[in-house]
């Protein structure tokens, strides 16, 4: 016997306990079924003559048909004490996702559990041996020798695929809880159409051979048993349910028929567990159930980029659910991605019975952040809410060649002289050749003298001739166009016009002959609209004056219009702009 009469009165009076309930982990749906290998790290059953060593690994075989694909494989493995969670399957190291405790009497002996996600190695190792080692826990257990609770183990629960397998609904559960007397857990989310081939699944620990005091696993109020492996009345007792073999010490991985306990339509379940004298620690709990379910599929129909210099575009996709058994519910989530940027997130509007369909039109705005190349993904049920036949169909995805406008160089703004009335001439050479710098031959490079020419491609302005602005400051609208694939980009700069210094004359002939007969002053007239000019003799005597209203000084005087005589002049000319002070020089007037 495992204990003797003090430690059956503390397993009968725990006031002091702590579990992580069993509750729902993880579904999965369509031609499939469950296995489960593992192995013990104890060299025989616990006793209180038995020797106080463990093992630190231990190694089991994988075997499966050729027609049987990996979907899942979840490593589980647990012992006495607060944890080992750094060890290794096949010498690869594996730290958990997950851990569980639990704790046994009132001096609060942990126990612990710990769970990771071997799918991938386990489909990539395949069939044959697999080792868990470095699980070392030979320090930790003298202090559970003496009773009896010293222990270790792993598991791999596997779920598979075949197409030959009827359509099932497998859910896994898990957590740490033990039987302190009973233990009742609640099974939730089964979808129960057919109880034919129903079968349940544990993972446990600590589980004796040589203890069967009032023990039972009760399925909705219905004892079962699997004898002679598994007696109705010693349930956890050392065995591997897969295999066969009675000497998977003080751990259970075993399955029960449960055909007649189970009923069409039922959405839960519930599992009774008993034990007098025994201490149980169930981890896990596997259920597999004929069922009807639906098969999501999304198909991309047409994603056309219309407007290259649009980020804003259409999506045509559509949903279906073909070659399944059971509608599809509303709501069902579907994600937009363009490369790994989540762009939208919408639901499927009403049910979509067997064989039906749902189309959709979407507007997507494309992130600038992801052009120029990109990959447009579809995917529906992502986040696996709906167990479905197959959960590897589910998305459809584009390669994206996303045409990029031109770049171009920003040219520098323009100022020239005021020719009149705030123009000027400009030469857009320079300019013209700064922005085709990076350009290459399939693109078009046109000025426009407004936004709105530029839209309309109305009114382009001819570079190799000088420009007359028709604003002061006016703006200039460059495009260039990619001639093969429309996409264009717009760049614009400032021409502007400023009054540059008049040339002022140091001579003029007024003699008749028609040339230079009058003081002209070249860049004065309409540039400088306020100026005034003031002429002088020698002797400091006014002779003209002058404005933008009247002509240029032809050499009379003022008051007797009479010829003034050749001599040197002084003048005074007021620009009347704030840039430019007063200027005072001379002109020499020669007859």
């Amino acid at each position: 016997m495992k204990l003797h009469i003090f430690y059956i009165f503390c397993f009968l009076f725990i006031s002091k306990s702590y579990s992580q309930n069993v509750e729902l982990f993880k579904q999965f749906g369509g031609h499939i079924d469950f296995t489960m290998i593992g192995n013990t790290l104890n060299q025989g059953e616990n006793g209180l003559f038995s020797n106080c060593v463990i093992n630190t690994s231990s190694s089991t075989d994988l075997n499966l048909n050729s027609s049987e694909t990996i979907l899942a494989a979840y490593l589980y493995w647990a012992g006495s004490g607060s944890g080992d969670f750094e060890i290794k399957l096949n010498t690869v190291d594996i730290t958990p996702t997950r851990t569980f405790a639990d704790t046994q009497d009132t001096n609060d002996r942990p126990f612990f559990s710990a769970f990771a996600d071997v799918t991938t190695q386990v489909q990539d190792t395949g069939n044959g041996t697999y080792t868990l080692s470095e699980l070392d826990l030979t320090t930790v257990i003298p202090d559970y020798c003496g009773n009896a609770t010293n222990f270790a183990g792993w598991s791999i629960i596997i779920v598979y695929s075949n197409d030959t397998l009827p359509l099932n609904q497998i859910n896994i559960y898990d957590g740490l809880q033990h039987v302190p007397t009973d233990l009742t857990i609640e099974l939730t989310n089964l979808n129960v159409i057919d109880d034919i081939g129903a079968k349940i699944g544990f993972l446990a620990w600590e589980g004796d051979a040589g203890l069967s005091v009032n023990e039972s696993l009760l399925i909705n109020g219905n004892l079962i048993g699997n004898p002679p492996l598994n007696p109705s009345n010693n349930a956890f007792n050392g065995t591997n349910s897969f295999t066969g073999e009675s000497n998977l010490y003080n751990m259970d991985m075993d399955f029960y028929d449960i055909q007649n306990n189970i009923d069409v339509g039922d959405t839960n379940a519930t599992i009774q567990l008993t034990s007098g004298q025994d201490f149980v620690m169930i981890n896990a709990i596997i259920t597999k159930l004929n069922s009807q379910l639906p098969d999501a599929t999304v198909r991309i129909d047409e994603f056309e980029i219309t407007n290259c210099n649009e980020l804003e575009t259409l999506l045509n996709f559509t949903v279906y659910n073909n070659n399944s058994t059971e509608v599809l519910p509303v709501n069902t989530s579907i994600n937009i991605y363009i490369n790994n940027v989540l762009v939208s997130n919408l639901f499927t509007s009403s049910e979509l019975p067997i064989d039906g369909s749902e189309i959709f039109e979407i507007p997507l705005t494309i992130p600038e952040s992801e052009l120029q190349d990109f990959v447009l993904s579809v995917i529906i049920d992502e986040e696996d809410a709906i167990i479905e036949i197959n959960e590897n169909n589910n998305s459809d995805s584009l390669n994206v060649s996303f045409p990029l406008p031109p770049t171009l160089l920003q040219p520098e703004n323009i100022e020239e002289c005021n020719i009149g009335f705030e123009t000027g001439n400009f030469d857009f050479n320079d300019t013209y050749f700064f922005v085709t710098e990076n350009i290459d031959l399939s693109t078009e490079i046109t000025f426009y003298p407004s936004e709105n020419d530029l839209l309309n491609g109305t009114n382009p302005i001819n570079t190799l001739l000088e420009y007359q602005n028709t604003s002061n400051p006016q703006r200039i609208f460059i495009k260039a166009e990619n001639i093969d694939t429309g996409c264009f980009s717009t760049t614009s700069f400032d021409i502007s016009v400023y009054n540059c210094p008049p040339t002022i004359p140091e001579a003029f002939t007024p003699n008749g002959d028609g040339i230079n007969e009058q003081f002209e002053i070249l860049g004065l007239s309409n540039i400088f609209i306020d100026y005034e000019i003031q002429i002088y003799n020698r002797w400091g005597s006014l002779v003209f004056e002058g404005d933008n209203n009247k002509p240029f000084w032809n050499g009379s005087l003022i008051k007797t219009s009479e010829k003034a005589p050749t001599a040197t002049y002084f003048y005074t000319l007021f620009l009347n702009d704030g840039s430019y002070e007063p200027i005072n020089n001379w002109v020499y007037l020669r007859r």
